[in-house]
């Protein structure tokens, strides 16, 4: 397989390959690592034989951890983890996959001008943060592998993004080689695809709140769940969040991790689908991406959605259809076809009263892969 577009896909695609065709994943995983051991990298976004080095970040290790978690075996994850291993720790220039590793392994961040002088073009914010999810990732696979002091080196490393959180904008900031915060600073720069330092392709805002594998850290960060909530709403309620790109595709899921907040997910959700998803010719909002964004279409309908890259759990939303099927290959999923019906006792619900599966009603608004491909029937209760 080619065409590895994976700062795209490793947020949700694959996670959708791997429940409708994980024969195929499985093969996509295996080119991956064959890419590997042909020239020494993973691929980041390989296109017909060629890595184009386009975006940032070690999107291969997301991936294959999910699918490796998820109970997939049959491609060679020793090779796998010794390619992760070896970009995630290599600090100098030959490092291909970091080019600035050297400062995000010895300070815990990258400052600004380190890896591009014209600052109009540093994205040194962006991929520190694709390096956080990556890392945090690999310490869960390094865990699953028996790897315990990796996984505790890679589990620190991913928290380093508290470095860049300012209390004066309430947002991640860039930061200068001397290591104060960028100033003059507006948290808007960079809306809209214009040029601005530290971010790419999106502002501080549709940057902010990725940190998708420590929300309590987060959360903390800011003050406290009213105000963590309050911020991310406020995102949405003055048209800072861009559903047509990837940094920030994942915010409409976070009001679940709070007890109470849950139905804010449910109403954004629908009212984005409702927004950005026609059946015009420009029904969806912005470049596909290969696929990228279909996906996140798709598994938002159905009525869970993978928010945390490389960690195998999916949160709940409210399904458009009123009934879906999942057929599941029992080769790799024993139980078969899994059922999703949304009840409903009048026209225009949107809210979730309650999940059940199998009869029985799920606790939050959270579920495992393991638990969701058990088979039979999800029914979600609405009100």
């Amino acid at each position: 397989y080619t065409v590895f577009s994976l700062w795209d896909t490793y947020r949700n695609l694959t996670q959708l390959q791997t429940l409708l065709f994980p024969d195929k994943e499985i093969d996509m995983v295996r080119s991956m690592i064959d890419i590997y051991k042909e020239w020494g990298w993973m691929p980041k976004w390989e296109l017909y034989g060629k890595e184009t080095w386009t975006m940032e970040g070690d999107p291969a290790i997301p991936i294959i951890t999910d699918l490796y978690l998820k109970g997939f075996r049959g491609f060679d994850i020793q090779a796998a983890y010794e390619a992760f291993y070896k970009s995630a720790t290599m600090t100098s220039s030959d490092n291909l996959q970091r080019p600035d590793n050297a400062p995000y392994v010895q300070k815990g961040y990258i400052p600004l001008g380190y890896f591009a002088a014209d600052m109009s073009g540093d994205n040194s914010v962006s991929h520190a943060l694709e390096y956080y999810v990556a890392d945090n990732a690999l310490s869960l696979l390094a865990d699953a592998l028996g790897k315990k002091s990796d996984a505790r080196m890679f589990r620190n490393r991913s928290l380093n993004y508290r470095h860049y959180y300012s209390k004066e904008s309430g947002t991640l900031r860039p930061i200068n080689a001397d290591g104060t915060f960028l100033t003059p600073f507006n948290p808007e720069d960079g809306a809209n695809f214009t040029n601005c330092p530290g971010f790419h392709e999106g502002s501080a805002w549709n940057y902010t709140f990725y940190v998708p594998h420590d929300v309590p850290g987060l959360v903390k960060l800011m003050g406290g769940k009213k105000k963590f909530v309050d911020k991310l709403q406020m995102v949405f309620d003055k048209g800072l969040y861009d559903p047509s790109n990837e940094p920030d595709i994942a915010y409409p899921y976070l009001f679940s991790y709070f007890k109470g907040e849950e139905w804010r997910t449910q109403k954004t959700v629908t009212e984005l689908l409702e927004k950005y998803y026609t059946d015009k010719p420009d029904g969806i909002p912005g470049n596909d991406d290969c696929g990228t964004m279909s996906a996140w279409a798709i598994m938002s309908m159905m009525g869970f959605y993978p928010d945390c890259p490389g960690s195998p759990y999916y949160t709940l939303t409210t399904p458009v259809f009123d009934k879906v099927t999942l057929h599941l290959d029992k080769t790799y999923y024993p139980k078969g076809d899994l059922v999703i019906e949304t009840h409903k006792t009048q026209a225009g619900q949107r809210y979730i009263n309650r999940v059940l599966q199998n009869g029985k009603t799920l606790n939050g608004f959270r579920i495992s892969h393991k638990q969701l491909v058990e088979g039979g029937k999800l029914v979600y209760e609405l009100k």
